[in-house]
């Protein structure tokens, strides 16, 4: 007999603000601008997000004690190589592919994740990163129309 495991809807807390970056900058650079620009104190965790053997995401957090806020950097980017084996003459050639830690917002390069904190904190945290001189955009993005907001919830 065969038995199956959900996990209910009431295990885990969906109930966290999520702010959208677009950016060129590296992971250390956004964690180190974030960091400046909005007075946080992100640090990069010891092991990255790991989905599978070969989907890592870098993520930064930080957990505010005094404002019992918890702050969560995250790449929605992950560069996967593949070898491509030949037939012949040549040798095995390597392609690189990029995956996504949000599918439905391939566009976003950074997704800043905040658990407990008010709406004009985050307005202004929001403004805050908006001035950070490599960042094109940020904003507030609404998580109950993601598919896959369940990466997020770590």
């Amino acid at each position: 007999m065969l038995t199956t495991h959900k996990i209910s809807e009431d295990f885990y807390d969906d109930n966290f603000q999520l702010i959208a970056i677009h950016s060129g900058l590296e992971d250390f650079a956004m964690g180190y601008a974030v960091n400046l620009a909005c007075g946080l104190q992100l640090s990069r965790r010891k092991n990255d997000l790991q989905f599978d053997q070969d989907l890592a995401f870098s993520v930064f957090d930080w957990d505010d004690e005094l404002s019992d806020t918890f702050w969560t950097l995250m790449s929605n980017k992950c560069a996967v190589e593949e070898t491509i084996p030949s037939v012949g003459l040549f040798q095995d050639r390597t392609s690189s592919r990029a995956d996504y830690l949000i599918k439905e917002r391939k566009e976003v390069d950074y997704f800043l994740k905040v658990d407990g904190v008010d709406g004009p904190t985050l307005v202004n945290k929001i403004k805050a990163i908006n001035t950070i001189p490599k960042v094109v955009t940020a904003y507030p993005l609404e998580t109950q129309t993601l598919k896959s907001k369940r990466n997020l919830i770590f």
